[in-house]
């Protein structure tokens, strides 16, 4: 089975829906030993016009663009850093700074190259959620890609170049293609898709009917070939997940 994953390193939402999904993951995993699972990392960016850096705060930000009172913005933040400590995370708030994410994704792709992919994930989202990183900075890359194991000098060429620039604007337009307009958004075996950081239940309803589907995919697979035939089954909608 696997599960792409689309998620912006600035998405508040997409470490919970992560954390949910893990949860969710370790009974899928105790349930089915035998199952593989591959989880792909893929890009988007909440704000691809975004400058390399901004003098504003947080909630500055989050009011200009929702038109709301600084207050509001102030209290939506609180509200969230209780929701990361409710799945044992830290959002330091007052200390995150604004920043375009592409090349973070591009950091995040040589990651994935290496077979690296969620420690970047969890690196990235860390730096700036909780250690109050601007994750737009080259010098800040290139430490959080040392501290995951990637050549620090590999990683700084690469950020004065324009690799893995098409990697990340490839999975932008397969988002597109889906009609992604929010992330995270989960897509389990090219079928089912989660749009947000959904409760635990919603993604093990998820996991178990890509599994099951699959199971039966396979059997049909067996005994078409066994028969000589073709079989091709469609897309559904069930159990919290609903097919692309």
């Amino acid at each position: 089975m696997r599960i792409d994953i689309w998620s912006d390193v600035v998405c508040p939402f997409c470490w919970i829906g992560k954390r949910h999904l893990e949860e969710a993951l370790k009974e899928f995993r105790a349930e089915h030993a035998d199952a593989e699972v591959e989880i792909l990392w893929r890009a988007f960016q909440l704000d691809p016009n975004a400058d390399a850096s901004s003098t504003e705060t947080i909630p500055e930000m989050i009011a200009r663009k929702y038109s709301m009172p600084l207050e509001a913005a102030v209290e939506s933040q609180d509200q969230m850093a209780a929701n990361f400590a409710s799945v044992g995370l830290e959002f330091n708030w007052r200390d995150a700074k604004a920043g375009n994410t592409f090349d973070a994704h591009r950091l995040a792709a040589m990651a994935s190259d290496r077979g690296l992919d969620d420690e970047a994930d969890e690196a990235l989202k860390k730096a700036y959620f909780t250690d109050g990183r601007l994750v737009s900075d080259h010098g800040v890359l290139r430490e959080i890609g040392e501290s995951i194991g990637l050549p620090g000098d590999e990683v700084a060429e690469m950020l004065a170049s324009d690799a893995y620039a098409i990697d990340v604007r490839h999975d932008m337009t397969m988002a597109q293609g889906l009609g992604i307009s929010g992330v995270p958004f989960f897509v389990f075996d090219g079928k089912f898709a989660v749009n947000g950081a959904q409760p635990v239940d919603v993604f093990r309803q998820a996991l178990a009917t890509a599994w099951d589907e699959s199971q039966k995919a396979g059997a049909a697979a067996d005994s078409d070939s066994a028969a000589g035939a073709d079989a091709a089954d469609g897309p559904d909608c069930s159990d919290g997940s609903c097919s692309v």
